[in-house]
């Protein structure tokens, strides 16, 4: 089987959430908008079912492999919406004008997650789809984490290793030199995996690719009108739309995923009886 160890890897990415998240969320998450428990508790729970997924194909408990990956279809929608309620918060605050650092990074962080959602649905659809494949739906699965991985392990940097920021921004701009550096390392190691397997290495390659350009995007946001413009114009649309939007979006990949993965059914040959 491939990624023998991919169990450990998320457990990895699981440890560097709790670590990056612990003083910004689950030290007062009693005070935190509902939103951020929705987007915590449904990644969490992605996370959890990665690992299982991994560790029991890996221990060959096969029928237990596939009834997770079916539970990954009835959560996968509400990944997607925990990730739309996220940003559903922030285009509020940018709409109050809550406080100059949202007025000025908010788009970044709605782009961002944009980009992350997108990613995701992406990456799904082919591990549904290649779920026939078991080096491409591996990889397919095991790269849905490392979209994210910019988001704790920034915060991360920031805490416990200031050193690593050698952008060296002020201001504001200083929380996009620690996503763009943890992205940068997220695409080194997406790319090695890729250089390792070039055959099958399709999965780490739409990663890195999403992640460049959500680095890009992110970078560049504060100082591009048009894309502040479009943060305002999402801040007026209802946010259940939005949230029922995600959620529909994530159910229609799902379900052609699926119907794309499905192994065709060969005809039966018929022989006919030769005439004496």
């Amino acid at each position: 089987m491939p990624y023998r160890y991919g169990h450990y890897y998320v457990v990895f990415v699981l440890a560097v959430i709790l670590a990056g998240f612990w003083k910004s969320y689950f030290s007062i998450a009693g005070a935190v908008p509902f939103a951020f428990h929705a987007h915590t508790f449904s990644a969490t729970i992605w996370l959890l079912l990665l690992i299982l997924q991994s560790a029991s194909i890996h221990g060959r408990h096969n029928a237990f492999h596939k009834l997770a990956g079916l539970a990954s279809l009835g959560l996968f929608p509400f990944l997607i919406a925990g990730f739309v309620m996220i940003i559903n918060v922030t285009a509020a605050g940018y709409a109050a004008q809550e406080s100059p650092f949202v007025m000025l990074l908010g788009p970044s962080f709605g782009i961002g997650m944009f980009i992350a959602i997108a990613a995701y649905l992406t990456l799904f659809y082919q591990a549904l789809r290649h779920r026939r494949n078991i080096r491409l739906h591996a990889g397919y699965m095991l790269a849905t984490p490392l979209i994210l991985f910019e988001s704790p392990f920034s915060r991360l940097m920031e805490q416990a290793f200031p050193w690593m920021n050698f952008i060296g921004s002020e201001g504001p701009m200083a929380v996009i030199d620690v996503i763009s550096i943890s992205n940068g390392l997220a695409i080194l190691f997406a790319m090695t995996l890729y250089f390792m397997d070039r055959k099958h290495g399709a999965p780490w390659l739409v990663a890195s690719a999403f992640i460049a350009t959500q680095t890009i995007m992110m970078w560049f946001a504060p100082s591009t009108p048009l894309l502040h413009a479009l943060f305002k114009f999402y801040a007026t649309l209802s946010p259940e739309l939005t949230v029922i939007t995600g959620t529909l979006a994530a159910v229609v990949v799902g379900y052609f995923g699926w119907l794309r993965g499905v192994r065709p059914i060969r005809p039966t040959v018929q022989i006919s009886p030769t005439s004496g």
